[in-house]
């Protein structure tokens, strides 16, 4: 019960971040809203230390979490650049890379850059 109540703090507190955020033209740092989507219902979404399965694990969150996404992503797939496109477009190109998020795994305010796995996200 407090795991999923430290979850919901934690959402809801990207979530505002997410709202805030405005995206600045040029090298300026930006924030994209995505959510987690399509993990089994029984399962988490693996937040971790580095783009690959074997990385430490910081925090996960359920289903329609919102997450605040750097705009970096690996396979020089960058957010910014599909943000204009449809929806479903979005998602087939962050599909089979890591993506950047920013994230409070402790819930202490203290953000840190973390990586999720672009099958399991959808933006906003």
């Amino acid at each position: 019960m407090l795991r999923k109540i430290i979850l919901s703090v934690a959402a809801a507190l990207v979530a505002a971040a997410a709202l805030t955020a405005t995206i600045v033209p040029g090298s300026a740092s930006a924030f994209f809203a995505w959510r987690v989507a399509d993990v089994p219902k029984w399962d988490t979404l693996n937040v971790r230390a580095w783009p690959s399965s074997g990385s430490k694990i910081f925090v996960a969150y359920p289903n329609g979490a919102v997450l605040s996404m750097t705009g970096k992503c690996t396979g020089g797939v960058n957010l910014d650049t599909v943000a204009g496109w449809p929806k479903w477009k979005q998602r087939e190109a962050v599909r089979s890379v890591w993506c950047e998020a920013w994230v409070d795994p402790t819930g202490s305010g203290q953000f840190r850059t973390a990586w999720v796995y672009g099958r399991y996200i959808a933006p906003m």
